[in-house]
């Protein structure tokens, strides 16, 4: 355990390491012999539209998310992939609609792989080698890759993990492995390999997953700011998924709040002041400039309808004004924050109403990469981040889910339309005018309806796991 990514004085010795580095010309030559920006995407768990501060939290704080805002642009119309995290994650990573993609629900309807959840018996499917990711597309263009935290696209098969699509590193947990998995892992991957965690760290938070995170991601970029070649950074954050564990209550012990508000607002304060170290070690390594850094959150809050988690959800009003929660097709469970920073290029403080979804991060991508995209339903956004008055072209977005039920959503332009169960009615909303999607108005535009009916009768293809 010499080597350990664990060792209790790694942290204090790459602080130092990286304000030592930083004093160099490395980054500098580095920069001069770059002709693509490193790309770093941070993703949140179950974190809703309404718990970032600039998006109009006042309980909760989130100074280096705020941050984000206040030095780049912020999206007011941003869609995640799907109402759940594996799909999501699979759309953000492939390109792909749920109607398009391999993974389209946490568990699939037929082939994957059957394993074990909880103690029951469960199928879910994972990428396979006919996948192609945005690692595998910008390692082809000279990106060294990394992911650091949740993968959750592997299943229960062995082949499928991080290394297996296209990441040079991984740091994390996987699907598979129980003992990776929680807030105070026993053991965490290294590549292929698992590391034991020293138990006598206890629940601190040097053992905690979020601080793994961080250092983890703050350790890739040090190693890979000096080079010629540019990175690839995916940083996936468990906050804040339920259990609502943290191992203090931070700035919000003193709160009279229930100890489930305060751990909420602990994890997202510790996630938050994650992303800070992140911006600072760009900076510490003269990267900044040369770095475009994505925020998300991969579906909306509460991560199981109990009465203990609405609760929590409620007191944050973590879905803002929107209607509805994770697992949900309305609003709360897919509009989520999304802030796009690259000092120099984006206009500090800017913001657009273009809508967005993950689909669209590939393209995107690839194309500040100097690639494109061969196959994909995305969109490549990137004119947005150049110029405020960019615009991009009317089309179509989709969803679909498979908990409870298989349910479809749609938005073209301002109209939204949902159906909650096979051969049920469109529900239609006015997104302008009700964005809390608070007055079905189908029966007063049936040729909106027959559009968006005519998309949906195509917008779904067959696979082996959800024929």
């Amino acid at each position: 355990m010499r080597d350990s990514i664990f060792d209790l004085s790694r942290r204090h010795f790459l602080e130092l390491a990286g304000t030592t580095l930083a004093m160099t010309a490395l980054p500098t030559l580095a920069r001069e012999r770059r002709k693509a920006p490193n790309i770093i995407f941070i993703l949140a768990d179950d974190l809703g539209i309404g718990d970032v501060g600039c998006y109009g939290q006042t309980r909760l704080r989130t100074p280096n998310i705020d941050r984000l805002a206040k030095e780049g642009k912020l999206f007011t119309q941003a869609y995640a992939g799907a109402p759940i995290c594996s799909p999501s994650r699979c759309t953000l990573m492939t390109g792909l609609n749920t109607g398009h993609s391999r993974i389209r629900g946490n568990f699939a309807l037929a082939g994957g792989i059957v394993g074990t959840k909880e103690g029951q018996s469960v199928r879910r499917a994972n990428l396979t080698p006919q996948d192609v990711t945005v690692a595998q597309q910008l390692r082809a263009l000279g990106y060294h890759t990394g992911l650091m935290g949740k993968w959750h696209l592997d299943g229960y098969d062995p082949n499928a993990t991080p290394m297996d699509h296209g990441f040079d590193e991984f740091r994390g947990w996987l699907i598979q492995t129980a003992s990776t998995q929680g807030y105070f892992p026993t053991q965490r991957y290294r590549q292929r390999e698992l590391i034991d965690i020293p138990q006598k760290l206890g629940h601190t938070a040097a053992h905690y997953e979020t601080d793994l995170c961080t250092d983890d991601a703050c350790d890739f970029i040090r190693r890979n700011a000096a080079q010629a070649s540019p990175f690839f950074l995916f940083l996936g954050y468990s906050a804040p998924h339920s259990p609502y564990i943290s191992p203090s209550f931070g700035s919000f012990a003193g709160e009279p709040w229930s100890q489930d508000q305060k751990s909420y607002a602990a994890m997202i304060e510790l996630m938050d002041q994650g992303i800070g170290s992140v911006l600072r070690t760009l900076k510490e390594q003269g990267a900044d400039e040369d770095t475009v850094v994505f925020f998300a959150s991969d579906n909306g809050a509460r991560s199981e309808a109990t009465p203990e988690q609405t609760a929590v959800v409620e007191f944050f009003s973590s879905s803002g004004r929107y209607r509805g929660y994770k697992r949900d097709l309305y609003e709360g469970g897919i509009h989520e924050p999304f802030i796009v920073r690259w000092p120099g290029t984006i206009k500090a403080g800017s913001t657009t109403d273009e809508p967005v979804y993950f689909p669209d991060f590939l393209p995107t991508a690839l194309a500040l990469a100097g690639g494109s995209a061969s196959k994909t339903d995305g969109v490549d956004f990137s004119p947005l981040l150049h110029d405020d008055k960019a615009h991009l072209k009317p089309r179509y977005f989709y969803w679909e889910t498979y908990e409870p039920e298989f349910r479809q959503a749609v938005r073209r332009d301002n109209w939204k339309a949902v159906r909650l169960s096979v051969g049920t009615p469109l529900e239609l909303y006015d997104l302008k005018q009700d964005p809390s999607e608070t007055r079905n108005i189908a029966d007063l535009h049936p040729q909106i309806i027959t559009e968006l009916e005519g998309y949906l009768a195509t917008a779904h293809v067959a696979s082996v796991e959800y024929p």
